[in-house]
């Protein structure tokens, strides 16, 4: 494994909610030890607003946050990906490109806050809840001393933290 930055791609099927939130996150918290990305199986082709509202609250930068196909990864622009986190079981069970360069992949699956029914204010607390845990796991992600460790040590690292 190289040194850094590591690029970390966020999957999930429709790229407008959890992988935005996730790119986001990892892009404010991680420094310059991390370059983040987020990509879809089947995008939507706009960012959820209540995403967007909650991420500006939380002080992220919007500028680069869009929703994409997972095929702007695929052959060269995938070849230097060092890890693939699918944080949606729809797109943890999809059959995934083969990337190049063998990206260590985990699955961080978490409810859907999109789907979320009920009131506006019940709709924008699932998406409070996808935050603060996508939040937390990317934390422990950073903290984590030595990312350049045996891939199985790491693939157990990170299956870990998706239990949080």
């Amino acid at each position: 494994m190289k040194n850094t930055p590591f690029k970390v791609l966020f999957l999930c099927t429709g790229n407008s909610a959890r992988s935005i939130l996730a790119e986001a996150i990892l892009r404010k918290e991680g420094g310059d030890r991390f370059q983040s990305f987020s990509a879809g199986s089947q995008p939507k082709g706009e960012v959820h607003p209540f995403a967007l509202d909650l991420l500006a609250r939380e002080g992220h930068d919007l500028t680069p946050l869009r929703s994409k196909s997972w095929d702007e990864f695929g052959q060269a622009a995938g070849d230097d990906l060092d890890f693939i986190f699918t944080v949606c079981d729809s797109a943890g069970a999809e059959v995934c490109p083969v990337w190049p360069g063998r990206p260590l992949s985990t699955h961080w699956g978490i409810p859907d806050p999109a789907a979320a029914d009920g009131t506006e204010a019940e709709q924008r607390l699932a998406f409070a809840k996808a935050y603060q845990t996508l939040h937390a796991r990317i934390l422990a992600l950073i903290a984590l001393p030595d990312l350049s460790i045996d891939r199985q040590s790491l693939k157990n690292q990170f299956q870990q933290i998706a239990q949080i």
